[in-house]
């Protein structure tokens, strides 16, 4: 039999490499020693530490080890060119934007040659999906940019932003970050991940090539340390994506800076399989979900959960399939599976296999020797199991089963991640009735890993917050353009003498839809301006915040109702309020001295504005390139904890309970310090208003004291907190589970204003991809 004839017996795979040459001819173009680029140039290299290619361990370059002061001069340099590039205009910088795509496009050969050599993913990974999806985002935030008094009307930039990107995708994640943060009028420093500098330096002669101004792009190489340090630098920004670990860290780092943060941090995503699926597509599509880059993707379907009938006939289809994938030299155009990043992290993988518990079975591919592992399956676990609750970061996938939809969920949501999820099945009511239920930021409807700079990306619980892509993604790079007043601290008035009344008339709490005394049985008084005892109020502590927040939880039907029920509550709340207007008036009179009348028209005027949204701050369909949709959903959050400010009392409560509640969550507040006589008043309304229990809870007490137990309670989604002083408590608290935030930063709301910014915040955006059609 002859070669061509053999071939054709045995359909085995020739090798196909791809020449490195595009990428050799530009390191040696640099002496494969580099500097950092800052202020439109390349510095001199300092203390250098080598970068290699993880297929045979070549040392492909030297690259500068970043220093505090390196990345001081970057931020300089990127303050400086800020003012200038905001001055370009849209459609000055919609030209520059333009300009990188094109560049990309035509440097595609170097720069996907790179990747694969830095990275060791397959080539044909890098040039056929990295490249065009890097190419796709500054070609559509080009648009934004252009767009940008119409998609985001009143915003301005931010100023500089600090980004630190990840070693799994090192090209793409620059241009998810990047591109956005110019469109949007910002400068950037940017600080590669210490195992692939090598596609962040070329982008720096791209953006050289393509004219971008001086100061406006700046990349700084280095370690982790490098990493902290611009974290900690004068910036205004930080974008960070990698471990759910370094995630929590960089947000305590900045907890009270006043910076904003995005994190798209790690998971460990359910891929769920029911017993309709077009089982060989359910197996194709597991190829593309766990062993595309090698596993090495936060967004991996690495937590397969199989339907119990059809579990045996699953894994015996998986396993064949398995057996034909070819693990190699990621320049070889015929390979399916390149090499692991680093051996270090090679063996974290092979240690966490070898901890496989011994009712697991281990089933592996075949790979070579080197910086390699093999594709892998692990069944017969169960749900509790470190492997199927850790996240491993390789081609491992772990197998468990279910029998009902309702378990499916329970399963899928037993996690502390909750950034993407796969659901197959041809019944598509019981595909669309399981996505909502799903607490992901992403679910993907019969498919797996689609991405589009159209569509938001992110996670929710310890996934991180934040979205990046489509119009969600610009706000993270932007502010309003209106200037908030520096927020005053409002001291408690001072009296003395006792209540008239001698009975005991001490306002309670709200808790669970009934009034409850406070668990340490303290009280104090409240005065009012010309000193006279206006009454008594409980002081919560740490078991009240407890028991608030389990009320909450109880009350999950809230989450469930729709818009317009929700908006006739709050329709109603507002009459109940406007019907005691001149009472709440003379209380608040009594209490700051003036503006009572004024402050609940608003307050009227909020609830009246929150019950319209309710129905309406929906989502939206985006134009992805595919045969399909990507609908833009808003979620509740879940349950908020909210600091009520000081200087509008009822105003200051009532908003952020309005907005929270007319999204669905349920809500534990705490009524101003300074004056919580317009929360405990506000009881009797919530009372009268059909309110279901639980869905609203209401406290009072010391917001230095409380703001730690609400902000760290892990059965919270989010806390607000307006009381002043108190912004790195509860930034730094929220860190424990990463849940959202919203404080002060040491400024004023403006409470009468747009409620957008509040219902921004109290929904999250899940990105729901079904594609349709045959053939």
């Amino acid at each position: 039999m002859n070669e061509i004839a053999s071939i054709f017996e045995s359909m085995e795979y020739g090798p196909a490499p791809e020449a490195a040459q595009p990428a050799t001819d530009w390191l040696e173009g640099h002496g494969r020693r580099f500097g950092h680029f800052v202020d439109g140039a390349w510095t001199k290299p300092g203390e250098t530490f080598e970068t290699a290619a993880p297929r045979d361990g070549e040392v492909l370059a030297e690259v500068t080890q970043g220093t505090d002061g390196d990345v001081a001069g970057a931020v300089k340099a990127a303050r400086r060119a800020q003012k200038g590039w905001v001055a370009l205009g849209p459609e000055g910088r919609a030209r520059h934007l333009y300009a990188l795509a094109r560049g990309l496009q035509k440097h595609a050969r170097r720069f996907a040659v790179l990747e694969s050599l830095d990275n060791g993913k397959p080539f044909r990974e890098a040039s056929g999906i990295d490249l065009p999806l890097a190419v796709r985002h500054f070609y559509h935030h080009a648009g934004h940019a252009r767009l940008m008094p119409e998609m985001v009307p009143g915003r301005t930039p931010l100023g500089v932003c600090g980004q630190v990107i990840p070693w799994n995708f090192p090209l793409l994640m620059l241009a998810w970050k990047v591109a956005p943060a110019l469109a949007m009028g910002n400068t950037i420093v940017l600080k590669p991940a210490e195992w692939t500098p090598l596609t962040a330096l070329a982008f720096c002669d791209l953006a050289l090539e393509a004219g971008l101004p001086k100061g406006v792009l700046n990349v700084v190489t280095g370690d982790g340390a490098t990493g902290a340090a611009l974290v900690a630098a004068e910036v205004d920004k930080v974008a960070f994506t990698g471990s759910t670990e370094v995630g929590r860290r960089i947000r305590e780092a900045t907890a009270g800076t006043g910076k904003r943060l995005t994190l798209e941090l790690g998971g460990k995503s359910p891929y769920i399989v029911f017993d309709d699926a077009d089982l060989d597509s359910a197996v194709e599509g597991l190829v593309d979900a766990i062993w595309f880059n090698g596993g090495q993707v936060c967004c991996a379907g690495s937590r397969l959960l199989v339907q119990e009938g059809i579990a045996g006939a699953f894994h015996a289809r998986l396993r064949d399939r398995m057996a034909s994938l070819r693990v190699g030299d990621p320049l070889d155009k015929a390979m399916d599976v390149g090499a692991m990043i680093h051996p270090d992290h090679l063996a974290a993988v092979r240690a966490a296999v070898a901890a496989a518990p011994a009712h697991a079975e281990v089933h592996q591919g075949e790979a070579p020797e080197g910086c390699f592992f093999p594709p892998t399956l692990v069944t017969g676990l169960q749900p509790a199991d470190r492997l199927m609750q850790e996240e491993v970061f390789g081609p491992v996938l772990v197998s468990s089963t279910f029998r009902t939809p309702a378990e499916a969920v329970a399963m899928a949501n037993d996690s502390r991640y909750g950034l993407a999820a796969s659901v197959w099945s041809e019944n598509v009511n019981l595909a669309l009735g399981v996505a909502p239920k799903l607490r992901t930021g992403i679910v993907w409807v019969n498919g797996t890993n689609m991405l589009d700079a159209a569509a938001p990306f992110g996670g929710v619980k310890e996934s991180g917050f934040g979205r990046e892509g489509g119009t969600e993604g610009l706000l993270a790079y932007t502010k309003d353009a209106a200037e908030r007043p520096k927020l005053a601290r409002v001291a408690p008035a001072t009296g003395g003498g006792g209540p008239a009344d001698p009975l005991d008339r001490t306002h309670k709490m709200l808790i669970g839809g009934r009034q409850a005394r406070p668990d340490g049985g303290q009280s104090r008084p409240v005065f009012g301006r010309g000193g006279g005892h206006l009454g008594t109020v409980s002081l919560a502590n740490r078991k009240d915040v407890r028991n608030a927040v389990e009320a909450a939880g109880a009350a999950k039907g809230w989450s469930a109702t729709s818009g317009h029920l929700r908006a006739q509550i709050l329709w109603y709340l507002a009459e109940n309020l406007a019907a005691q207007a001149g009472r709440f008036a003379d209380r608040i009179d009594a209490m700051a001295g003036k503006g009572g009348a004024q402050e609940v028209e608003d307050a009227v005027s909020a609830l009246t504005a929150a019950a319209s949204w309710a129905d309406k701050f929906d989502g939206a369909a985006k134009g992805v390139p595919i045969r399909g949709l990507a609908l833009a959903l808003r979620e509740p959050v879940g349950t908020i904890g909210i600091l009520a400010p000081d200087d509008a009392p009822l105003l200051g409560l009532v908003a952020p309970i309005a907005a929270a509640l007319a999204m669905g969550n349920r809500v534990v507040a705490v009524a101003s310090q300074a004056m919580p006589l317009a929360g405990t008043d506000l009881i009797q309304v919530i009372e009268t208003s059909d309110v279901p229990a639980g869905a609203l809870n209401l406290l009072t007490g010391d917001h230095a004291e409380l703001a730690p137990h609400l902000a760290g309670h892990m059965d919270l989604g989010a806390c607000w907190g307006f009381s002043p002083g108190l912004d790195a408590v509860v930034e730094r608290e929220a860190a424990r589970d990463l849940k959202r935030t919203v404080v002060t930063n040491g400024r004023g709301r403006d409470w009468t204003g747009s409620m957008r910014w509040l219902l921004e915040a109290a929904t999250e955006v899940k990105t729901v991809w079904v594609p349709y059609g045959e053939g």
